[in-house]
């Protein structure tokens, strides 16, 4: 067992890794809060309709940004063992497997009004999602490049450039939605679509920044970067994909089941859709805190990983395990106590704010519990193990969580509260599930120093 000191050793380091990841994550999430704020103004249906595109192109989109997600492993593996040569290997495979998935993603985006339909969503609202889906279609090829950009950095416990380019965006992205949804500054007015062209563009920013700090840091360095081979390496493709996949389906996994969920309640009166959007951007702003810390853990256990240094990965581990639970606990008290506070922020409609409270009521229970599996499943990939939360991910909220939702919501008439009961009871079953299962992966853990599958 691990003893208080070791992890107040463990907690520099850690905080000074984690908390421009936070604000990254903080500042990627907050996006999405502007286009809400902003598109909120117009009524529930634009609204609705953005809520119902943003869920789809994201479930799609995380996909993509999933796969990316074996670079945490191989990058900071390989840094910890001061392979920096294989750090940059890694990139370039990284933004060529970004290359091959944009295409067939994209497409999957554009088809996504065909299933929505069929889901019976309401003609207002799919008049709002058609035109906002056809603009942010083109922010996937940047983001899919930053994803790369960013996982090769943070992996190499370069943070500040990632933190700067997200908040920066921010003050991107809220001017372009303030012209184009608004008509203002002689722009035509989008209503919804022009938060996707913003989105798309405050995107194209971001990956931007990230490439000339790269090019930037790598000459002040003399890292090797520019000197790393352009040529497709099908087995470090094949590596990134072996590892990338079970975090995507992962993630695709708990996008998707929130994706389903909004587009169910969309088969409700509109301001139960509207209530759900303002809800789950309450819920989704605290969960960057442990998403962040996971991000960290991941690199944090990698890095002892690469050294052989089992002790450290489990202190790294169980460190940023306790911190983002500790944090979502207090969120979840705050959810209890200032509801309409934070509903009011978004929309001046009562019945609306009604349901976001009993909404953001059942969001504080899982809280804690949505902190564990966020950052449990970070320090499991740092060990390589990318398996273990995909697995708990489709039992807890296919099998367990999805059903006993459509239950509530439908059968019992508890409507949006009813499925986001549905996903509270998934969502303390995986962070106990991932929890224990940390705990076993850890005891009596044995490593040596990691070396690549792959030859660069």
């Amino acid at each position: 067992m691990l003893h208080w000191g070791e992890m107040r050793r463990e907690l520099p380091p850690l905080v000074k890794l984690a908390a421009p990841i936070v604000l990254a994550e903080l500042g990627w999430m907050s996006m999405g809060v502007v286009d809400t704020l902003m598109v909120g103004r117009l009524g529930a249906s634009p609204l609705g309709g953005v809520a119902i595109g943003s869920v789809f192109f994201y479930a799609v989109a995380v996909f993509g940004m999933g796969i990316l997600l074996g670079l945490d492993t191989l990058v900071s593996q390989a840094f910890g063992a001061g392979r920096i040569d294989d750090c940059h290997h890694s990139l370039v495979s990284g933004l060529w497997l970004a290359a091959l998935l944009t295409p067939p993603l994209m497409a999957i985006v554009w088809l996504s009004p065909y299933p929505l339909r069929w889901l019976g969503i309401q003609p207002a609202l799919l008049a709002q999602a058609g035109p906002y889906i056809d603009a942010i279609v083109w922010s996937l090829p940047p983001l899919l490049a930053y994803a790369a950009l960013r996982r090769y950095l943070q992996g190499m416990n370069i943070t500040a450039p990632i933190s700067f380019a997200l908040v920066s965006a921010n003050l991107v992205n809220a001017a372009v939605n303030y012209a184009l949804i608004f008509g203002e500054w002689g722009m035509p007015r989008l209503e919804a679509a022009g938060a996707g062209w913003a989105t798309t563009v405050s995107r194209l920013y971001m990956v931007s920044v990230l490439v000339v700090y790269a090019i930037w840091w790598d000459r002040r360095h003399d890292a090797g970067l520019r000197r790393a081979t352009l040529a497709l390496d099908w087995k470090r493709i094949a590596e990134l994909w072996r590892l990338g996949l079970p975090a995507s389906a992962q993630i695709t996994l708990e996008v998707g089941v929130f994706a389903l969920v909004g587009a169910l309640i969309g088969r409700f009166p509109p301001q139960y859709i509207a209530a759900h959007q303002i809800a789950m951007n309450a819920a989704s702003m605290t969960f960057m805190v442990p998403l962040g810390l996971g991000s960290a853990a991941a690199v944090r256990v990698g890095h002892a990983v690469g050294r052989g240094d089992a002790r450290g990965a489990s202190r790294a581990g169980w460190t940023a395990i306790a911190l983002g639970g500790a944090f979502m606990a207090s969120a979840g008290v705050c959810f209890i106590a200032f509801p309409r506070s934070f509903a009011r922020a978004f929309t001046p409609d009562q019945t609306v704010i009604d349901t976001v409270v009993s909404l953001l009521w059942i969001a504080a229970f899982f809280q804690f519990f949505d902190g564990l599996q966020g950052v449990t499943t970070g320090a499991l990939r740092g060990l390589g193990d990318t398996r273990t939360a995909a697995i708990t991910h489709m039992v807890a909220y296919w099998i367990i969580g999805f059903p006993v939702g459509c239950w509530l919501a439908f059968w019992c008439n508890w409507y949006a509260a009813g499925m986001w009961t549905g996903l509270c009871v998934a969502l303390i079953t995986i962070g106990i599930v991932l929890v224990a299962i940390w705990r076993r992966r850890t005891h009596g853990l044995k490593l040596e120093p990691a070396v690549s599958s792959c030859v660069v």
